[in-house]
């Protein structure tokens, strides 16, 4: 369907895309996944968010500023996911939903590996206070976990929080390294059931 079929013109398309900064924050989120932060310029995040490169300056002056959007950006997808995961009336439900939108994810974790912990794992290799900020970022979603543990009465919840996070981190490193989404889905299907006994289901 073309943009006059549907009613839409190109501008109104793009209008509806938000404004240039958040097309750069989006475009930056996905192209620091796809290529890295050390591989990725300017230029490519101008491309991706189709913005002319002289206007990225007015936003961002440095390609840390993007990158330091892109993690707090990532801080509010994790908000609004636990914020929409809080509406369950179940913990165990609750987590079991966190892994299969994992899973559902797979294709994506297959060609560039964990969105967020590819990035974590890059700004470790930092010491500018963008590693603490992506660190940050990783302790509230351990944190969200921990509190669904909590909720079962999990006396362990902490270390229970630890090993499902964990053990979604490596099967994403695993399917990425094989290629292999179908290794994401059965892990995720062991996740499930791991979470049912220990909710004692």
């Amino acid at each position: 369907m073309t943009d006059s079929e549907s009613g839409t013109g190109t501008k109104a398309v793009r209008a509806g895309r938000g404004g240039k900064r958040e097309r750069l924050v989006r475009a930056a989120v996905r192209i620091f996944h796809e290529q890295g932060v050390e591989k990725t310029t300017l230029g490519d995040i101008a491309r991706a968010a189709e913005v002319p490169l002289g206007n990225v300056y007015y936003y961002f002056k440095t390609k840390d500023q993007l990158v330091e959007a892109a993690v707090a950006a990532h801080c509010a997808q994790l908000d609004t996911l636990t914020a929409q995961l809080d509406t369950l009336p179940d913990p165990a439900e609750r987590l079991r939903t966190l892994v299969a939108g994992w899973v559902d994810q797979r294709e994506t974790a297959a060609r560039f590996g964990c969105p967020f912990g590819t990035l974590a794992s890059e700004l470790d290799k930092r010491d500018d206070g963008l590693d603490r900020a992506a660190a940050q970022v990783m302790r509230a979603l351990l944190d969200w976990v921990e509190s669904q543990f909590a909720q079962l009465g999990r006396a362990d919840a902490a270390a229970l929080a630890v090993e499902l996070v964990a053990a979604y981190q490596g099967m994403s490193v695993l399917t990425n390294t094989l290629r292999d989404p179908g290794l994401m889905a059965a892990q995720g299907e062991r996740l499930r059931s791991w979470i049912d006994g220990v909710a004692g289901r």
